[in-house]
C-alpha cells in the first residue's frame, strides 16, 4: 500500500489582492479538476478506455432501477381513464383534478393530494377582476389556495361546473370524513 506524505492539493494564492472577494476564515470552492501531477490510480486521471471500477458498476443498477420507476410512472400517467378531468392554468398558475386527484403548481412549486388526503374543495369567483380562486382542505385543518387568472369572467361558471364534475365523480364525502375521524383519533 502506497501512503503519501504531504497535503495532495495545490498551495492557494490568498488575500484580497488577489480576489476582492476573500474573507479569512472562508475556504474557498472546490475546484473541478486538480492542476497538479495525476497518479495512475487516480479516478480523474483514468483513461476512458480502462475498465469500469466496482463502485461505480454497484451504482449502475440502482440508477436503472429509478429509471424503471419513472418509466412506470409515465406509463400511469398515459392509462386512459374513462372519466371527468379539469384543468386550468395561466402563465405562473396550474391546476388539474382527476382521477389520481388534484394537483396545484405555482411557478416551481407543486403539491399533490390524493382523494383520501382532501376533505373540501372551494371555489371562489371575485366580484371584479379575473382571478378564479380554487382551495383544497385537508382533515388536519390545513388549506392550500391558487388563484388561477382567467381570460374572462365567463370562464368561472365553465370551471365551476367541469370542477363539480370531476368532484361529483371521484370525491367522496364520506371518505372525507372517515379520514377525519380517523386523524382525531390519532391525536388522542
Amino acid at each position: 500500500m502506497e501512503q503519501r506524505i504531504g497535503s495532495g492539493s495545490q498551495p492557494l494564492v490568498e488575500g484580497a489582492g488577489f480576489d476582492p472577494a476573500f474573507v479569512p476564515g472562508l475556504t474557498p470552492p472546490a475546484s473541478a479538476a486538480p492542476k497538479g501531477p495525476q497518479e495512475k490510480g487516480d479516478p480523474v486521471a483514468a483513461d476512458p478506455d480502462e475498465t469500469v471500477p466496482e463502485e461505480a458498476a454497484v451504482e449502475e443498477p440502482e440508477e436503472a432501477d429509478e429509471a424503471e420507476d419513472v418509466q412506470e410512472d409515465a406509463a400511469e400517467d398515459e392509462a386512459p381513464v374513462d372519466g371527468p378531468v379539469f384543468e386550468a392554468a395561466d402563465r405562473r398558475a396550474r391546476i388539474v383534478a382527476d382521477h389520481r386527484g388534484v394537483r396545484l403548481c405555482l411557478d416551481d412549486q407543486e403539491c399533490e393530494f390524493r382523494w383520501d388526503e382532501i376533505a373540501a374543495v372551494e371555489t371562489e369567483s371575485p366580484r371584479f377582476g379575473k382571478r378564479f380562486t380554487i382551495t383544497v382542505h385537508t382533515p388536519d385543518r390545513r388549506w392550500y389556495p391558487i388563484e388561477i387568472e382567467a381570460t374572462a369572467r365567463s370562464r368561472f361558471t365553465e370551471w365551476d361546473e367541469r370542477l363539480d364534475a370531476v368532484l361529483d365523480a371521484y370525491f367522496e364525502e364520506g371518505a372525507a370524513e372517515e379520514a377525519e375521524a380517523e386523524a382525531a383519533a390519532e391525536k388522542e
